[in-house]
């Protein structure tokens, strides 16, 4: 029997971030993973490779359309289905493998096999029982399912399965428009499949801006993405390998169907706790199947711990990580905390859309006093040279205090740019100090100086 200061059971992102924290901080520590490779979905079969596929495609994107504007002449790309998914694949084991290095480098066990939790202080992996002074649930979330339609993975596939289809759909559709719907219909969509997404509700990307969502759908109408908006899907029908999507207008209350090669069902995420026994002892969850924490993310069994996708929060890697670290500190009687209010969310589409803080639509609910710069990155001279105008950053700031509430962008490398934004934030800036930063030109951090600049007297370039 091993004995350990910490045992983490999965090693996604916040699991492996946890267990090398631990780690530096002194504590034995051993990680618990079913899979054959470390990394969980996020490096597996989420975040990573759809992100090499959204690559990929991206670049089929400007050769077919921008590439002879630019004076590059001949034949645009074809498409080598078989060679991408390798590509994709290659990312994937270049990812995974550097985290197998750093459990070796910072002596993590890596106890391979899947975990349950027979008591506190033991955590069962096989027939082998290992004892932990304290345990870290990081087991991650899986696609949540939908009344009426079945994933077999082949025609009708989760995110999972839409990562490794035999061949590029003709016609696809995309139930959900949220991150994971809207960036795998866009790289099939992409690679020449007519996609449909049907959305529940009249907006896509739920809780994000207003005016960002607008933007957002309009930009994918003219990429060639269809929306049927309002619609509650009914059922899913699988026939000789085509599927048939029937679904209700809940405004009209009509029916209505539409047949597809490929059916991605993208409705969202649900806590993945199945077999960890966690009924048996006690530990409390939520309705919605979350693991209950309290601020130092123990559960109200002392010495079990839980971070990530299992508990509450955005389903998101890097408030995983976050969590991860600061359960570690917590663990090693330091102070652990995360900043809930300041985690950034990025959908990794073309043009990016990334968001930090409060939206205008909650502090009008609020009745805030605030105010709004907003500038065009059809006035950046780097955006307008690379093709890539379209979009806007939108700075939210107090109107007494000039402090940055909330920050909105749409447009090239939004994930990179909101990062100075959430800096600024943390430390309580106000947009004025955006504004008085010199930020090199030309580069697309410009538009985010001039947003700041227009919550002043006005943005230079507008």
């Amino acid at each position: 029997m091993a004995s350990y200061d910490v045992i983490i059971i999965g090693s996604g992102p916040g699991g492996y971030v946890a267990a090398i924290r631990c780690a530096q901080l002194g504590l034995k520590t051993a990680c618990v993973e079913g899979r054959e490779t470390l990394g969980g979905t996020c490096l597996n079969v989420g975040c990573i490779p759809s992100k090499a596929l959204l690559h990929a495609s991206h670049m089929l994107h400007e050769a077919e359309h921008n590439f002879a504007a630019m004076g590059l002449k001949g034949k645009s790309p074809s498409v080598d289905w078989k060679q991408m998914q390798a590509y994709k694949q290659d990312t994937i084991d270049g990812n995974t493998k550097g985290i197998e290095f750093l459990f070796k480098k910072n002596k993590i066990d890596w106890i391979k096999g899947w975990a349950s939790i027979p008591e506190a202080g033991k955590v069962k992996v096989g027939e082998d029982i290992h004892e932990a002074k304290n345990i870290i649930i990081a087991s991650g979330s899986e696609p949540a399912s939908l009344k009426g339609v079945e994933v077999d993975e082949e025609t009708v596939v989760s995110s999972t399965g839409a990562l490794k289809l035999d061949k590029i759909p003709k016609k696809m559709v995309v139930i959900g428009a949220g991150v994971i719907g809207l960036e795998m219909g866009s790289i099939y969509g992409r690679l020449g499949a007519e996609v449909t997404v049907i959305e529940y509700l009249d907006a896509i990307t739920p809780g994000m801006d207003s005016e960002v969502q607008k933007t957002f759908q309009r930009i994918l109408k003219k990429q060639g993405l269809k929306f049927v908006m309002g619609a509650a899907v009914q059922s899913c029908e699988v026939k000789n390998g085509k599927a048939t999507v029937k679904y209700t207008l809940r405004k009209k209350e009509t029916e209505a169907e539409i047949e597809a090669d490929t059916v991605l069902l993208a409705t969202g995420r649900r806590p993945y706790t199945g077999g960890l026994g966690l009924d048996k002892i006690g530990v409390e969850l939520s309705e919605r199947g979350q693991i209950k924490t309290g601020d130092d993310w123990q559960t109200n069994v002392k010495g079990i711990y839980a971070i990530g996708d299992a508990i509450d929060g955005p389903m998101l890697a890097h408030k995983a990580e976050d969590e991860g670290m600061a359960c570690a500190e917590v663990l090693a009687g330091n102070h652990g905390h995360v900043n809930y209010g300041l985690i950034p969310g990025v959908i990794y589409t073309h043009p990016e859309v990334a968001n930090v803080g409060a939206t205008e639509d909650a502090l009008k609910e609020e009745g805030r006093d605030y105010k709004v710069g907003k500038f065009s990155f059809m006035g950046n001279g780097r955006a307008k040279a690379n093709f890539a105008a379209d979009g806007f950053v939108k700075i939210l700031a107090d109107k007494e205090t000039d402090r940055i509430l909330g920050c909105h962008i749409i447009g090239p490398s939004a994930g990179d740019l909101i990062h100075e934004v959430c800096v600024a934030m943390e430390f309580g800036a106000a947009a004025q100090d955006l504004a008085m930063t010199c930020h090199a030109h030309p580069t697309y951090s410009e538009a985010v100086r001039e947003a700041a600049l227009a919550c002043g007297d006005g943005a230079i370039h507008a």
